[in-house]
């Protein structure tokens, strides 16, 4: 069964969006990159992005998955719409990401996210 363990937002303001997460819902910082930070209640990740003068909001959420690559294709025969297939390799990005009928990103991971 898949399971929902990560979210991301992009705001103005990364740090004080992580702090308004951390101060009023108790998340717990547990990494932090040089434009990002990345919290979690102990079960889902939640990354906060800069909106780098785009929409602030809801960005994408991820799937811990046991096989990234076939529950694309069941998404894609579902209806859903293929992201890119040569993802950055390096930590930073899922296995593979798709877009669901109404186009919101969903990454979809094996490794699933630190918590």
């Amino acid at each position: 069964m898949a399971r929902i363990k990560h979210m991301a937002v992009k705001t103005a303001d990364v740090p004080k969006l992580g702090d308004f997460y951390k101060n009023v819902f108790g998340l717990k910082e547990v990494s932090r990159g040089k434009r990002s930070i990345y919290l979690s209640d102990g079960y889902i990740n939640m990354a906060i992005l800069p909106a780098e003068g785009g929409p602030e909001g809801m960005h994408h959420f991820g799937f811990e998955v046991e096989d990234p690559q076939k529950m694309a294709d069941s998404a894609l025969e579902a209806g859903a719409q293929q992201g890119p297939r040569d993802l950055p390799r390096d930590g930073r990005f899922a296995e593979v990401f798709i877009k669901d009928p109404a186009g919101q990103r969903v990454d979809l991971s094996q490794q699933g996210w630190k918590t």
